[in-house]
C-alpha cells in the first residue's frame, strides 16, 4: 500500500480530461497536488512538455519541502494516413508524449528517491494508452510516439526498482476525455463510446494506493 495521504504529487496536464479528475482523485486522499498546464492558471504552474522543465522539480521541492509522486497525464493526438502526417506533427506527438516524460522522469528522480530514502513510497504513472499495446491504423505517428514511452517506462522500471521508486504504465482504451476534438493535425474518425474518464481517473488512483505496478488495457 501506497500512503496518499500527505504525499506531495506533481501532475502534469492537471488540467486535461484525466488529469483534473486524478488530481482531484489524488487530493481527496489526502495529497497535496501541483498541478500543471501549458497556459498556467489559478494554483497552477506553466509547464510545457516541448520545452526545458529542469526547474520544474526545484520547484515543487523549494515550495514543499519533497515530491514523493509524479504523473504525466499530458498528451497530444494527431489523426491520418501515414502519407499525410507532418514533420511539425511528427516532431510535437514525440516531444510531447515520449521525451518530454522522458525528460521529466529523469529530472525527479533524484527528489523520488530522496523520498524513497525517507521511508515513503514513491511512484511516477505515466500513460501511454491501449495504442501502445496495439498501434492502430490511422494512428501510426501518435502510437508510436506512445509506444516509445511504454518501452521506456519498462525498462526503467527496472533502473528505478533498485532506488525504491515505483513506476507504472496505465493503458485504458479510448476515454471519453474530449482530447480527440481537438487534435493537432487531422479529424478524428468515429470511435465507438469510450470509457468513462471519472472511472479511468478513481481506477488509476486506486492502483497507486494499492502498489499496483503495471495497468494494462484489461484493468480498465
Amino acid at each position: 500500500m501506497t500512503q496518499l495521504d500527505g504525499a506531495v504529487v506533481l501532475v502534469v496536464g492537471a488540467t486535461g480530461g484525466l488529469g483534473r479528475r486524478i488530481t482531484a482523485e489524488l487530493e481527496d486522499a489526502g495529497a497535496t497536488v501541483v498541478g500543471t498546464s501549458r497556459a498556467g492558471g489559478a494554483g497552477l504552474v506553466v509547464a510545457d512538455l516541448e520545452r526545458d522543465l529542469s526547474g520544474l522539480v526545484p520547484h515543487v521541492v523549494a515550495t514543499h519541502g519533497r515530491l514523493d509522486g509524479l504523473v504525466i497525464a499530458a498528451g497530444v493526438v494527431a489523426f491520418g494516413p501515414l502519407t499525410e502526417v507532418s514533420d511539425a506533427a511528427v516532431r510535437e506527438l514525440h516531444e510531447v508524449n515520449a521525451q518530454g516524460p522522458m525528460r521529466l522522469i529523469r529530472d525527479a528522480t533524484p527528489a523520488l528517491a530522496e523520498s524513497a530514502a525517507a521511508g515513503r513510497e514513491p511512484f511516477i504513472v505515466t500513460l501511454s494508452g491501449v495504442v501502445s499495446e496495439s498501434p492502430t491504423a490511422g494512428l501510426a505517428a501518435y502510437s508510436a510516439s506512445k509506444s516509445a514511452l511504454a518501452g521506456f517506462v519498462s525498462a526503467a522500471t527496472r533502473e528505478l526498482r533498485r532506488l525504491g521508486i515505483r513506476i507504472m504504465d496505465a493503458r485504458p482504451g479510448h476515454t471519453e476525455t474530449g482530447l480527440a476534438t481537438h487534435p493537432i493535425e487531422g479529424t478524428a474518425p468515429a470511435f465507438a463510446t469510450g470509457l468513462d474518464p471519472d472511472a479511468v481517473a478513481a481506477r488509476i488512483v486506486k492502483a497507486i494506493a494499492d502498489g499496483e505496478k503495471d495497468l494494462p488495457s484489461s484493468a480498465f
